[in-house]
């Protein structure tokens, strides 16, 4: 078994994964480990993060600017830390941390909409991706616990962790 962070995951070997986050390293083979670039719910949140900053770049409120971007940068980052992190109960922890910040970032929403700052068509846009980042990311954190220290090949959110701890 090769040595990776307690919180790694695993690949299924699965093609057509080639629409992959701008950046993120393709996998060589079935066996290697995925990384957090490699979860579906990172590329999701690092794209909407983008979109935030490319949509409200002109705005010039520049505090409420810097608080929503700062929590739409806030998901994909704690994803990539939690993922990174030796242990379970660590990685579990930003994870947390990241769904905690979908509900931030929701709520930022909600009143960028009330104040006139975001359309209604990318505010329901990005209020629907919030809350399927913040069900994925309780998906991630479920098969984390179930089978953090089993190995990978079961199915669940995507893959299962293959634990270290």
């Amino acid at each position: 078994m090769k040595k990776g962070s307690g919180c790694s995951w695993q690949g299924t070997g699965k093609k057509g994964t080639e629409d992959s986050f701008q950046g993120a390293e393709k996998r060589q083979d079935a066996n290697s480990y995925l990384t957090f670039e490699d979860l579906e719910v990172w590329k999701r949140a690092s794209r909407l993060s983008a979109n935030i900053y490319k949509e409200l770049a002109s705005l010039k409120d520049f505090g409420f600017k810097d608080q929503i971007t700062r929590s739409g940068l806030s998901i994909p980052s704690n994803i990539a830390e939690g993922i990174e992190r030796e242990s379970n109960k660590e990685c579990i922890n930003f994870l947390q941390y990241a769904k905690g910040s979908c509900g931030e970032l929701r709520t930022q929403i909600y009143i960028g909409l009330d104040i006139g700052y975001i359309s209604d068509e990318i505010g329901k846009q990005w209020i629907k991706e919030t809350r399927e980042l913040s069900a994925m990311l309780v998906g991630l954190m479920r098969s984390k616990r179930n089978n953090g220290s089993k190995k990978a090949g079961k199915k669940g959110a995507g893959g299962s962790f293959q634990g270290t701890s």
